[in-house]
């Protein structure tokens, strides 16, 4: 017997972010399971930090660590920036001393 499982759409949620719509998906997503804290409460923790902590990083080359499957499962590190620019990052290129360069997203903030 074959099963086919339809794969539902995630849920996501709408939220105000600097005077823009953003979509969260899957907002209620366990992200740190001992904790118990959801996709969620890292949003919103990162919200109430980040006039402060975007201070420091505004228009410096990012890496971004991706948890697809939460803080405790696997990892992958995104370096290049994607292809298109939004109203809260851009692009920048990033040169090591040996003289290679990559464009890396940047964050932009207000």
């Amino acid at each position: 017997m074959i099963y086919h499982h339809a794969r539902v759409p995630a849920r996501k949620e709408l939220i105000q972010v600097a005077g823009r719509e953003v979509a969260i998906s899957n907002p209620d997503k366990v992200f740190f399971p001992r904790a118990g804290y959801t996709k969620r409460d890292v949003v919103q923790y990162y919200l109430a930090v980040a006039d402060g902590a975007v201070r420091g990083v505004r228009g410096r080359p990012m890496a971004m660590k991706r948890f697809v499957d939460g803080a405790e499962g696997e990892f992958f590190f995104q370096k290049r920036a994607p292809a298109t620019p939004s109203a809260t990052w851009s692009s920048t290129t990033w040169r090591s001393p040996t003289a290679r360069s990559a464009e890396c997203a940047a964050v932009r903030w207000r």
